[in-house]
């Protein structure tokens, strides 16, 4: 599917490559992707600029079909009639707290169910938002009716009330992939229920419409997901390329 890009790719590392490129990335997927994305591109083509817009899901579909981005790592695929659509990966999902600040709850161990969740004070971004319609679809699943104490849809204000220990979130590890101290600031354990993960796709308008540096920008990304995911730096991820 990508053989297009691949050749555009490949002739643009033996000519260089100038044009501009518009990357759209989710908070948490920002937090692991972001920077070695623009250090590849930066490192593979210098003379490409590249646009980055970190924002919801919901909100890069829109910019996407509004071709406001060239691409989109994004969770629901659902508007992607015109797009060009490609699998990148599987986020386990883990329940995370505040380590220094610990909840009269029962301590976590490795691996936790939904049903045990019943009673937890969690800290969810709104309906909208592609990870909080699947948690709600696997808590209805789950026969779970989730205690929500805050609603909040800043990853950065939303991991500070964990952090407080004004209640827990349920995420992929990325949310707390910007953490240098994560080990020491929080406690988390993997959510064990089958629909509690959440799907990533890199998304783009299709092959025909893209410039070569968007081209060459999708083979990169997809290079850079392999790397980080294979190494073990992105915690809790499976390839789906």
């Amino acid at each position: 599917a990508l053989r297009h890009a691949d050749q555009a790719a490949r002739a643009a590392q033996q000519a260089r490559l100038t044009g501009s490129v518009s990357v759209g990335l989710s908070p948490t997927t920002a937090s692991v992707l972001g920077v070695p994305l623009m250090r590849a591109m930066h490192q593979r083509y210098p003379d490409v600029r590249l646009h980055m817009v970190g924002s919801l899901s919901g909100h890069l579909s829109n910019m996407l079909n509004a071709r406001q981005l060239d691409l989109a790592v994004l969770f629901d695929t659902q508007p992607a009639r015109r797009w060009s659509v490609l699998p990148l990966l599987e986020e386990r999902l883990f329940l995370i707290r505040s380590a220094r600040h610990p909840a009269q709850a029962p301590a976590l161990t490795g691996k936790v169910a939904l049903a045990q969740l019943g009673d937890e004070p969690l800290i969810l971004p709104t309906g909208p938002h592609g990870l909080r319609s699947r948690l709600d679809a696997a808590f209805a699943q789950a026969r779970v009716a989730p205690r929500i104490a805050m609603e909040i849809d800043s990853l950065a204000l939303l991991m500070d009330a964990v952090d407080m220990g004004l209640g827990s979130t349920i995420q992929p590890w990325a949310a707390v992939g910007r953490y240098p101290d994560a080990a020491q600031r929080f406690v988390l354990a993997e959510v064990e229920d089958g629909p509690a993960s959440r799907p990533a796709a890199l998304c783009s308008l299709s092959d025909d419409e893209l410039s070569p540096a968007a081209l060459a920008a999708r083979v990169v990304l997809g290079d850079c997901v392999r790397e980080l995911v294979q190494s073990g730096r992105w915690i809790g991820a499976t390839l789906a390329l």
